[in-house]
């Protein structure tokens, strides 16, 4: 698993495309960060920085694992991956864990602004680290989507056009859940919904359920992925 981390890893900064998330991350916290401060000329609603970024990052992770699974299947150098003395199940967690570093790197250096702000002002700093934590619980089981997602097709293309749409339903389906007006939809669609879940954290709560709930998604996705190259390797 480390050898094909450390492969994967590289390969995202050889392209333009690690650079790009990353660069396109940190610039949106630092000018919701400014943006925040000169609407409200106080940190403490530094909370609604994460929430409005929520739906940005869910568009930019598919650029981040469209060429996950994807790019092998076309250069055909999925097979010699499947032939290696290796489990599907390192091959589909070292190249997670190698999407997750580059979004984790990006949403690190994204409290460089409340790190800055700390020298003139006090930022709250249990919201911050709690929305930071939710930040990667949520942006992990959306890349764990986009890396099933990817090892279903050749094309990234196809892949983060997928992706993106599974953000999209992620996103608004509490809106969708709403106008059917069935109670048991309704209670159904809360549970599952990823900006139900990250309000939690954005309105300056910890939960411990909602922690579960993407680690749960992250493990079937994972789960899910390996199948599918299971199925590859037999075929």
């Amino acid at each position: 698993m480390i050898a094909i981390f450390k492969r994967e890893l590289k390969s995202y900064f050889y392209s333009p495309i690690g650079y790009v998330c990353v660069a396109a991350i940190v610039a949106l916290y630092g000018f919701f960060y400014y943006a925040i401060l000169m609407s409200s000329g106080t940190t403490a609603y530094i909370g609604s920085v994460y929430s409005t970024l929520f739906s940005f990052t869910m568009i930019i992770l598919p650029i981040l694992t469209m060429r996950s699974m994807s790019e092998d299947q076309k250069n055909k150098t999925d097979q010699a991956l499947l032939t290696a003395p290796v489990s599907v199940v390192s091959i589909v967690t070292g190249k997670f864990f190698a999407s997750f570093a580059v979004y984790f790197v990006a949403s690190t250096l994204g409290l460089l602004p409340a790190f800055a702000l700390a020298f003139v002002s006090s930022p709250p700093w249990g919201i911050i680290f709690g929305n930071y934590i939710a930040t990667l619980l949520y942006g992990g089981a959306m890349i764990s989507i986009g890396v099933f997602i990817s090892s279903l097709t050749q094309s990234q293309v196809i892949a983060a056009v997928g992706t993106f749409i599974a953000s999209i339903i992620f996103m608004y389906i509490d809106g969708i859940a709403a106008s059917i007006n069935n109670p048991i939809v309704t209670k159904i669609v809360g549970w599952i919904s990823f900006s139900t879940r990250n309000a939690t954290f954005t309105a300056g709560t910890f939960s411990f359920a909602s922690c579960i709930f993407f680690i749960s998604v992250i493990s079937i996705f994972v789960f899910l992925t390996s199948r599918r190259l299971e199925s590859r390797r037999w075929s």
